[in-house]
C-alpha cells in the first residue's frame, strides 16, 4: 500500500463529505408541522474522513494503493464545499447533498548529472477534483413524536478529474482524464428524540448494483443538541464504501471518520 498525501488526493473528496451526505447529518428536533407545510433543513458540515483502497486515476493506468489519514489529506486542500439539505412535508420526505473538493499536490525528483544530459530536479504535480451529488426522496412510515422512520430511494452522481504536470528544466508535459458514474440508492433514515433539546439519527444506504458502481453502501450515525426553533449542532461518525471498476477507471475505496455539522431550520 502506497502511503502519502500525493496519491491520497487521488480519490479528492474523502476527506469530507461523500455522503452525508444524502444523510442529513444536522436533524433538528421535530415539532409537528401543518400537513400543507414545509420544513427545510441546511447544514453545512465536515466529514474528517481518511481513505483506503484502490485507484486507477487514468484510464487502464495502474491501479494505486491508498492508506491515507484525515491529516495528510488536509495539508493538500485547495477549496472544499458541502452542504445538506432536508425537506418534509407532510410524510413526503426530501434529501439532497453537494459537495466539491479540490486539492493538489507536488514532489520533485532529483535527478543525477548523466553524460550529454543534465541533471535537475524533475517536478510532478496533481491537481485534482471530485464532484458529488447525491438526491433521495421517501415517504415517512412512522410518525410519532418521539420516533420517526423514513423510507427513502434516489441516486448519487459521482464526477472525478484527474491532472498531472512534470516539469523539467523550463519544459512541462500535463494530461487530464475525468470519468463519472451514477449510482441508484436505497435506504431508511431513523430518528428518536431524548428529550426536547437532545436526539439521535441513523441512517444508512445501499446501491450501485452493476448500474454505476458494481456495489456501494453508506451508514451515518449523529448526537445532535438543538439550540433553539432554528439552530441545532450535530456530531456523529460516517462510513462510505464504494467499489466502481469500468471502463479502465477503478475508484474501489472505503471511507470513514468523524462527522459535524451546523443546522439551520426555515419553516
Amino acid at each position: 500500500m502506497v502511503r502519502g498525501a500525493f496519491f491520497g488526493m487521488l480519490s479528492a473528496g474523502m476527506l469530507f463529505g461523500g455522503s452525508a451526505l444524502a444523510a442529513d447529518p444536522g436533524v433538528m428536533t421535530e415539532p409537528p408541522v401543518a400537513a400543507s407545510d414545509w420544513v427545510v433543513q441546511v447544514t453545512p458540515y465536515l466529514w474528517a474522513s481518511g481513505i483506503e483502497g484502490n485507484i486507477s486515476p487514468f484510464q487502464r493506468a495502474p491501479t494505486v494503493g491508498v492508506d491515507v489519514p484525515f491529516s495528510e489529506v488536509w495539508d493538500n486542500l485547495n477549496f472544499g464545499g458541502f452542504m445538506s439539505v432536508w425537506a418534509r412535508r407532510d410524510r413526503f420526505v426530501f434529501s439532497g447533498d453537494l459537495m466539491y473538493v479540490n486539492l493538489s499536490d507536488t514532489k520533485t525528483i532529483g535527478i543525477p548529472n548523466l553524460p550529454d544530459f543534465p541533471g535537475g530536479a524533475l517536478d510532478a504535480t496533481l491537481d485534482t477534483v471530485q464532484f458529488y451529488a447525491a438526491l433521495q426522496g421517501g415517504y415517512r412510515v412512522v410518525d410519532t413524536p418521539e420516533f420517526t422512520l423514513d423510507a427513502l430511494a434516489g441516486g448519487r452522481f459521482w464526477y472525478i478529474s484527474n491532472d498531472v504536470t512534470l516539469s523539467y528544466a523550463g519544459f512541462s508535459i500535463s494530461r487530464g482524464a475525468d470519468f463519472t458514474w451514477i449510482d441508484p440508492l436505497i435506504g431508511g433514515r431513523a430518528f428518536y428524540n431524548i428529550n426536547e433539546k437532545m436526539s439521535v439519527m441513523g441512517q444508512a444506504d445501499i446501491g450501485g448494483f452493476g448500474v454505476g458502481s458494481e456495489f456501494t453502501w453508506s451508514v451515518l450515525g449523529t448526537f445532535n443538541y438543538v439550540f433553539n426553533d432554528k439552530w441545532s449542532a450535530s456530531a456523529g461518525y460516517k462510513y462510505l464504501s464504494v467499489d466502481y471498476d469500468d471502463d479502465g477507471y477503478v475508484f474501489d475505496v472505503d471511507m470513514s471518520g468523524p462527522v459535524f455539522g451546523v443546522t439551520y431550520r426555515f419553516n
